[in-house]
């Protein structure tokens, strides 16, 4: 078990409907995914002058998605810890189907779509891209030419064509 642990910062206090939700999408997608519910901490008493949460309500809650760690902080709104596109996960897929099964439940910002990225409906930023993507792009310079030419102008990536470039 890793030490290392993605801590995503939640300023609408809905960390644990999206780790929920992560759950639940990884958990039902096509290829060999595995989610499961870690600790759910509640605020204490004693934390409600400093965090603003009321006590018992949910602080953080946790999950691992593919075997990594992550912890869902409801923080609230403080400035300095709004998302944004700048840290994104990457979810490597092996089929078109993957591909789309995740983009249809990740992406829900269409004007941050590009090149396999996308918001969803939380503002956590993802790459969904096919996990031959970084292979072609180190065979050859021209291969890594013609590959780029074909992804960059998309949204959601279509493999085939991807393939297709890299012949």
């Amino acid at each position: 078990m890793s030490r290392l642990i993605t801590c995503i910062w939640f300023a609408n206090n809905d960390g644990e409907e999206a780790v929920q939700y992560y759950i639940d999408t990884f958990k039902s997608a096509p290829g060999n995914h595995d989610a499961k519910i870690g600790d759910i901490t509640k605020a204490p008493k004693a934390s409600e002058e400093v965090s603003g949460r009321p006590e018992g309500s949910v602080l953080t809650a946790e999950c691992e998605l593919d075997g990594i760690s992550f912890m869902a902080l409801n923080g609230g709104p403080v400035e300095q810890f709004q998302l944004n596109g700048s840290t994104s996960y990457i979810v490597e897929c092996e089929t078109q189907e993957e591909i789309d099964f995740f983009w249809e439940k990740l992406s829900a910002v269409p004007e941050a779509e590009q090149c396999g990225w996308c918001t969803d409906k939380f503002g956590v930023t993802w790459q969904i891209v096919p996990r031959i993507l970084d292979e072609m792009m180190r065979e050859s310079p021209q291969k890594a030419e013609a590959v780029t030419a074909a992804f960059m102008p998309m949204k959601k990536i279509d493999l085939e064509t991807i393939r297709k470039a890299g012949e």
